[in-house]
């Protein structure tokens, strides 16, 4: 008779089971491996969320502006507003004042100055010329120049001064004097500084640092772009990964309300209950940890891709509306590193720092040669004023007395420069070279061995290059058959929940293995989600690596 009622008693139980709208079996059809995948797709909770401590919200809270984005465009507002890119654009333009400096070396330089003077001498002689106890000279002068350096190395100077001379020295012709003089004056190296000086070093220097900048905004662009892309797919997983603590909550609390169920009619024990609820506890503070989650993997991509300036900078959210996907792609290793020999900032920043070595090196060449300058000046000169006429005098004719006056204004003084009347010139060539071992020669020799140095280190960067591409290539490779793997580890997880649930309704399982059947599913759900991130992650950083390194710093 105990017989017949214990058997009566598991029929009900079974028939209620089977009955009941909520029962986990029911649970388990609506969140099989399609719900995950869905979940997955949406990359956020369910319509239908179970309710949690941190999740409620006040009917009087305003609900919070929500900001969908996709990863072209979360890249896209990257480019726009992040501050790291911002600042690495600064160094271009930094250089490129540095070519100008170095260029206007070779700007013509226009000189003017006016000058005045006044001189009083005593007579110590009576040779002095002077009037009375002291002879003064009052003078004005104008002189106007200009000056370049040139391209070739050469250098030219053009002078022309004008003045005007007034005294009272008995022995002048002219007073008031006006004279005009024009000069001009050439040097030219022809050894040393002939190819290159030290202005040209200056601005191959700065040309070559503008490109190393220009290496160096692409470097940045590109380590912003990848952590854009993983920050984004970051937020993806993050509200994946809340789903499907989500769907974990709900499978424990219909067990909890089977459990109820069960001892209500007497078939299970009353401390079932306590085990269940234990259970819904615990799958409640993994969703409060996965909201919080959430916001750290909002705040992360928010301060990558959105302007700190604006007012709804730290409240609205960001939702990522692109799954991370999976599409199994064939990696072609050996073509990846060919491409990141080429393309790889930090390669191509060795090289022109190389070039800029070479640059230095023919200055330093240079300078160990011969110095010979050729050099001409070249002047003409012009005389007038107010002419005395003298009559004869105790040194001769034009040495007595003033007898008459001529005068000769400052346009005939101009035009004895046209008419090269007075001209002077002085060619030279001028050489010098130092005996013994000169500073130039060490400084060669320094800079020759650093640019082998440098050589070695290009071929260790090529090498460790190669090393870095090979193991992304891997990674990518690796992550793609773990996708591959957990997905069916996620299935099987899948059945053996359902296997175990129809047991427990059987009587032949017990509540403790079905909860720990489902702890192991969404450690499986959890284990594919990441498997995908990572797959994702993986391929950005195979893009990446052909590029930028890795191991640098996150802007």
């Amino acid at each position: 008779m105990r017989s017949t009622r214990r058997l009566y008693g598991f029929s009900l139980v079974f028939c209620g089971a089977l009955l009941l709208p909520g029962t986990p079996a029911a649970a388990q059809a609506r969140f099989s491996g399609q719900a995950l995948e869905a979940a997955v797709r949406t990359g956020g909770p369910a319509a239908q969320a179970p309710p949690s401590t941190t999740a409620a919200r006040a009917p009087q809270d305003a609900e919070p502006q929500t900001r969908r984005l996709t990863i072209e465009e979360a890249v896209r507002l990257a480019l726009e507003n992040n501050l790291g890119i911002q600042i690495a654009r600064f160094d271009p333009l930094v250089e490129d004042l540095g070519v100008a400096q170095a260029q206007s070396n070779w700007a013509p330089t226009l000189t003017n100055q006016f000058q005045t003077t006044s001189t009083d001498s005593p007579n110590n002689t009576f040779l002095a010329g002077g009037q009375g106890l002291k002879t003064s000279d009052d003078r004005f002068i104008n002189t106007t120049g200009i000056q370049q350096n040139l391209r070739w190395g050469g250098r030219y100077n053009l002078n022309f001064d004008g003045s005007r001379l007034t005294t009272n020295n008995a022995f002048t012709t002219f007073t008031p004097q006006l004279r005009s003089t024009l000069s001009f004056s050439y040097d030219q190296p022809l050894v040393r500084g002939f190819s290159i000086d030290s202005v040209r070093q200056q601005l191959e220097s700065s040309v070559k640092n503008r490109e190393i900048a220009d290496v160096q905004v692409r470097q940045t662009i590109a380590s912003t772009m990848r952590t854009v892309r993983n920050a984004y797919w970051n937020l993806a997983f993050a509200h994946a990964a809340l789903r499907v603590q989500q769907q974990s909550l709900e499978l424990a609390q219909e067990s909890l309300r089977n459990t109820r169920s069960r001892v209500e009619i007497g078939t299970t024990p009353p401390i079932d209950i306590v085990e269940a609820e234990s259970e819904v506890a615990q799958r409640e503070e993994a969703v409060i940890v996965g909201e919080a989650q959430i916001q750290t993997a909002e705040d992360t991509l928010r301060a990558l891709v959105l302007d700190p300036s604006t007012p709804d900078f730290w409240t609205v959210h960001l939702e990522a509306v692109d799954p991370p996907p999976f599409q199994p792609i064939t990696v072609d290793t050996e073509a990846a590193v060919r491409n990141a020999l080429d393309k790889r900032t930090d390669l191509q920043q060795s090289r022109k720092s190389l070039e800029l070595n070479d640059v230095n090196i023919r200055f330093l060449r240079n300078q160990t040669l011969p110095d010979v300058t050729a050099s001409i000046d070249y002047g003409l000169s012009g005389l007038g004023g107010t002419q005395l006429q003298r009559g004869p005098g105790p040194f001769g004719p034009g040495s007595g007395t003033v007898i008459g006056e001529t005068q000769r204004g400052f346009g005939p003084v101009v035009g004895d420069l046209f008419r090269n009347v007075y001209p002077a010139w002085t060619a030279a060539l001028n050489v010098s070279y130092p005996l013994g071992t000169s500073t130039a020669q060490a400084n060669l020799a320094r800079a020759r061995l650093q640019n082998s140095q440098a050589q070695a280190q290009i071929r260790n960067q090529q090498l460790q290059v190669s090393t870095q591409v090979r193991e992304a290539a891997r990674q990518v490779q690796t992550n793609q058959k773990r996708v591959e793997s957990t997905r069916s580890s996620r299935s099987l997880a899948e059945r053996r929940l359902e296997a175990e649930q129809r047991k427990l309704a059987a009587g032949t399982s017990t509540s403790f293995v079905v909860f720990q059947t489902q702890r192991d599913l969404a450690v499986a759900r959890n284990n594919e989600l990441r498997a995908i991130l990572d797959f994702n992650q993986s391929v950005v950083d195979l893009e990446t690596v052909q590029e930028i390194p890795l191991g640098g710093a996150a802007p």
